[in-house]
């Protein structure tokens, strides 16, 4: 996974459900990466420092 890739949780995360999507807005160190989640709207939900365990690549650009 890399910057802008859209990912999903495959995990439970900082109280968002499974299936919740997002975009990799940054890579840190190939295990945690920056993801500003949003909802079926298309509207942030909010940004977090999310491990790579909890993502599930969904398009990679």
């Amino acid at each position: 996974m890399k910057e802008l890739d859209v990912v999903k949780l495959i995990k439970e995360f900082n109280s968002l459900p499974i299936g919740t999507e997002g975009t990799i807005v940054l890579e840190y160190d190939g295990t945690y990466f920056e993801v500003e989640f949003f909802d079926s709207d298309g509207d942030t939900i909010d940004v977090f420092t999310t491990p790579a365990d909890v993502l599930e690549l969904v398009v990679s650009n």
